[in-house]
């Protein structure tokens, strides 16, 4: 199919059917591209995003690394084209623990993400060791990979609002945060000057002639319509299984309720400075023998004294506002709207976070005026995306980005559309089909994954 005669309807204005249309239109010069769906661009997910990156993964080969630096790439090619528009940084991640057994866990990491292609691995374990820091603004700093430091003098010096018993750390260094509602509206900007339109709908069907989807309708003011489409790209997010079983799919995604609680950090509890910081230990909260002996005698609170799981992670952002995800509620479950916040999550997510910086415990467990969003991490068993043809000709899949939907945005646009185009695709592009789970030896491989990389 040419670009001057396809008809494009992508399913979802989400940040992923946002960058399929931006890189159809632009690199591939499609013209006649529509993007649908009931809500406003960017709203359902896309805009409750930690707006972080990073190219650490885990294995078990290097798919997900080769996959998240083309990404990076595009998306530090558009903050160089607009003068960093989108305000991206590279302060990088630091997984930091207290327990000394995590040390070799620590290493392993980074050596297993240098060869994965993630850079370098470097080692610190005495004082004197020649750690760089990582620059509080700007992103065109040279160091990738990871710092590994297991000398406690030099985490203090470079790291002094960390627990006073953390005993290692590592700085994946090609990682940050940036502004998700500015790179999405970049991209949203360059489809609409192309020519891109957006329809308020719901699509209500997708009709299939001779194994090949026809159309799209969709209810929109004013009733229902058919959109006459030559491609469809189902790129619906949270919804993504209602609208694969639209064409006969049912696709193998579950969706997990994630979020996150920020506030004005007005007593300075975690410094403007810091990167995104995550606690590898399992903790038990920071409550005190007042609080805690209230809560073992309150049988609906006493859940709050069990051992709380690692993973508790924070941010900076801005002038003051500090960020906070604690997923320790975890489990699949059918998407609904609005999403049901779990009890107490804001004072969980502080004392949680407060544990790796004691700085929070100024708070006492309560900031003024947290407010708590979030969304579905939409993901596959082993949290890679899928991306690619379906077995309906003329339908594609762009979904199951999980938590790392926006940083993933530039790379999973591009290779939809090269899908689409019958481009060249890059070598890892296999790795993100859905026909891989047809594949018996990449089903027995799911069996010992390991971790998928999630946060």
């Amino acid at each position: 199919m040419s670009s001057s005669s396809a008809k494009i309807v992508i399913c979802g204005a989400g940040i992923a059917g946002i960058a399929a249309a931006y890189h159809l239109m632009g690199e591939h010069g499609f013209r006649d591209v529509v993007i649908v769906d009931e809500g406003a661009p960017l709203s359902l997910t896309s805009d409750k995003s930690t707006e972080a990156y990073r190219n650490w993964w885990p294995g078990p080969d290097t798919a997900m690394t080769a996959f998240m630096n083309r990404s990076l790439d595009g998306i530090e090619a558009i903050a160089r084209a607009t003068a960093n528009r989108i305000n991206l940084n590279r302060r990088g991640y630091v997984f930091a623990t207290a327990d000394a057994g995590k040390i070799p866990f620590l290493e392993s990491m980074a050596s297993s993400a240098e060869r994965r292609g993630g850079g370098e691995a470097r080692f610190h374990a005495s004082a004197s060791s020649p750690y760089r820091p990582s620059p509080e603004r700007g992103f065109e700093f040279p160091l990738t990979g990871a710092d590994v430091i297991t000398d406690r003098d030099l985490i203090r010096r470079h790291f002094p609002y960390l627990a006073p018993d953390t005993i290692g750390l590592v700085h994946a260094r090609r990682a940050g945060w940036l502004s998700a509602q500015q790179l999405g509206a970049l991209m949203l900007e360059e489809v609409r000057a192309r020519g891109g339109r957006l329809l308020a709908g719901r699509v209500v069907d997708i009709p299939i002639r001779g194994g090949r989807i026809h159309g799209v309708e969709v209810e929109a003011a004013g009733g229902r319509r058919t959109l006459p489409a030559t491609e469809v790209i189902l790129a619906g997010g949270a919804l993504q299984r209602d609208l694969a079983r639209l064409i006969g799919l049912d696709l193998p995604i579950v969706a997990e309720r994630h979020f996150k609680v920020s506030f004005a950090d007005r007593l300075g509890g975690l410094p403007r400075e810091a990167p995104m910081l995550i606690w590898l230990d399992e903790q038990d909260l920071p409550w005190s023998a007042e609080e805690r002996e209230a809560l073992a005698e309150d049988p609906e609170a006493s859940w709050l004294l069990q051992r709380f799981p690692a993973g508790v992670h924070g941010r900076p952002d801005g002038a003051s506002t500090t960020l906070i995800l604690f997923n320790h509620h975890g489990g699949a479950v059918e998407p609904t709207f609005p999403l049901p916040e779990p009890p107490h999550y804001a004072e969980i997510a502080l004392r949680g976070m407060s544990t790796m910086v004691p700085g929070l415990r100024a708070y006492g467990g309560s900031a003024p005026r947290t407010f708590v969003d979030g969304g579905y991490y939409v993901r596959t068993r082993e949290n890679r995306p899928l991306v690619g043809p379906t077995p309906v000709e003329g339908a594609f899949l762009s979904c199951a980005y999980s938590g790392f939907g926006i940083m993933a945005s530039w790379a999973g646009g591009d290779l939809v559309a090269r899908h689409v185009a019958g481009a060249a695709l890059p070598a890892d592009a296999p790795a993100f089909l859905l026909s891989r789970y047809e594949d018996p030896q990449y089903r027995a491989a799911l069996e010992t994954w390991g971790d998928g990389g999630q946060l």
